[in-house]
């Protein structure tokens, strides 16, 4: 089966493919001479976005195409960095500038709980089809571990004391918030044969 992921963010290519069976044969917007292409993420939930762009790519190449979306929610910031993690202290950011803003926007904070979400859609043309993840956890005091991307450094996952950065991929593609809802998204993609 041959599926368009509409993204990329070369980190969530390799992620998600380690994810996926082997007989799924995964085609990144690299693939299909699309990279050039930004795609817009003017939702304003994570299932809004993801829709958004998984359209997008199937009304250029008409290809079934799953993109998703996904974000750090922290509850003493009212949901922040939410839709907006990967640009949090700005649409430039680096992952450490985003890192810094969110532990500096914590300083003063005794609730550091916190939760990865990760949402798939996937579009046919028809119907689209929504699978969802959550990883909760919490934000520690400073960044430990240089493995994985983004909030990686900073978040402790719930029943662990290491940060993902410090788990690693292949622990944290056990746990995390894109690995259960890849779960979900597999599972479906299974029943269709």
């Amino acid at each position: 089966m041959e599926l368009v992921f509409a993204t990329s963010n070369q980190n969530k290519i390799k992620e998600l493919q380690a994810l996926l069976p082997k007989k799924i044969k995964l085609k990144s917007l690299a693939n299909l001479q699309l990279d050039h292409i930004k795609l817009e993420e003017t939702g304003s939930t994570f299932q809004e976005n993801a829709l958004q762009k998984a359209k997008a790519i199937y009304l250029k190449k008409g290809l079934p195409t799953f993109a998703e979306d996904s974000g750090l929610v922290v509850n003493s910031l009212d949901g922040a960095p939410g839709i907006y993690s990967a640009r949090y202290a700005g649409e430039e950011a680096t992952d450490q500038d985003n890192n810094k803003k969110l532990l500096e926007s914590l300083k003063n904070k005794a609730d550091r709980s916190a939760y990865f979400i990760a949402v798939i859609v996937l579009y046919d043309g028809q119907e689209a089809h929504c699978f969802e993840g959550r990883c909760n956890g919490y934000i520690a005091m400073e960044a430990k571990g240089n493995e994985g991307f983004g909030y990686d450094p900073i978040f402790v996952p719930e029943n662990f004391k290491q940060s993902f950065a410090e788990l690693g991929l292949e622990k944290k593609n056990k746990i995390s918030h894109r690995a259960l809802a890849l779960e979900k998204f597999r599972e479906f993609l299974e029943r269709l044969r």
